[in-house]
């Protein structure tokens, strides 16, 4: 099997349970750090010539990661794309699941077990907390309805404040984000890098938790410690 990843959640996920299956990745593609494959682009703008010329038996993308006009040139080509769907927890781990049936594996990885395992096993939030989670900046956008980061959090007994906007990313003025008053501004270093620099210098007065991007919106071996890391930092910014 020669497969060739546009989602690095789903490089990651591929690497760690087959190595050797996967043949391309993105420039995204991060983890494992030591993956050596041809590189194919962005998971914006992948290069199609690129990925047709490693004659992948398959192509995983996702539907919010990926775009439609590439995983189509794809199919027209003769390559088959399997297109995952992730907006909560729980559909991480049957998606992820399909996927690597699909790449030849025979049974679920131990990993994904234990990764199940911990998500199933955390105890009910003992209070709520309220917050904003930005994405962007210039302009600023923040979490919205219907996200993979958004369930995440919502387990961790973290409400984001634009859960309900009809869009699941919404652009919001920085004025706006301000007059929300969450108890904690969430700020991932992805797919924006927001750093201790540029990150609480534009919200004054609240709490703002530095956290991993890879632990708040990839889905793969990264969610058996996520629940963790993710929890350490949120408490940290309240100190």
């Amino acid at each position: 099997m020669r497969v060739v990843s546009l989602v690095p959640s789903l490089t990651e996920a591929v690497a760690r349970t087959l190595p050797g299956a996967l043949v391309g990745a993105t420039d995204w593609c991060t983890h494992p750090a030591d993956l050596d494959v041809t590189r194919v682009g962005g998971t914006k703008n992948p290069k199609i010539d690129r990925v047709l010329a490693l004659a992948p038996d398959l192509v995983i993308a996702n539907e919010e990661e990926n775009r439609q006009p590439d995983l189509d040139a794809l199919r027209a080509a003769g390559v088959e794309v399997l297109v995952t769907e992730v907006r909560e927890v729980p559909q991480a781990f049957s998606e992820l699941a399909r996927v690597l049936r699909a790449c030849g594996a025979r049974g679920r990885p131990r990993w994904l077990e234990e990764a199940e395992s911990v998500w199933s096993a955390l105890p009910e939030p003992s209070r709520r907390t309220t917050a904003v989670v930005p994405v962007w900046r210039r302009p600023w956008m923040v979490l919205g309805r219907d996200t993979f980061a958004g369930d995440v959090l919502a387990r961790l007994g973290v409400d984001h404040r634009y859960a309900s906007h009809a869009e699941r990313y919404p652009r919001v003025p920085l004025a706006e984000v301000r007059a929300a008053a969450p108890d904690v501004v969430v700020l991932p270093d992805e797919p924006y890098r927001f750093t201790a620099d540029d990150g609480p210098e534009a919200f004054p007065g609240l709490p703002c938790a530095l956290v991993s991007g890879r632990h708040l919106t990839w889905y793969g071996p990264s969610l058996i410690e996520a629940p963790r890391l993710l929890t350490e930092a949120l408490r940290a910014a309240h100190r």
